[in-house]
């Protein structure tokens, strides 16, 4: 078995930390993806209930309501 050189040593292992690196944030920007995309549906679902609660007339959901989607808002600062 040939023995690499220093130079393909350094070489092999700076290439596998970029690839490490970029796949690491390839995974962050998933999830980042997963989350906007989990939060846009929640709000959603709140803003439908809200407009149901206001046809209805209903003031207690309403403001159960409106302060869930505040603290969604406050929460991831939207």
């Amino acid at each position: 078995m040939k023995e690499k050189s220093y130079s393909e040593t350094m070489k092999a292992s700076i290439m596998k930390r970029i690839k490490a690196k970029e796949s690491f944030v390839q995974d962050l920007y998933v999830d980042m993806l997963i989350t906007e995309i989990q939060l846009k549906n929640r709000k959603e679902q709140l803003l439908l209930k809200i407009d149901k609660a206001i046809d209805e007339r209903n003031r207690t959901l309403f403001l159960s309501l409106t302060e869930e989607l505040k603290a969604l808002n406050k929460q991831f600062g939207t």
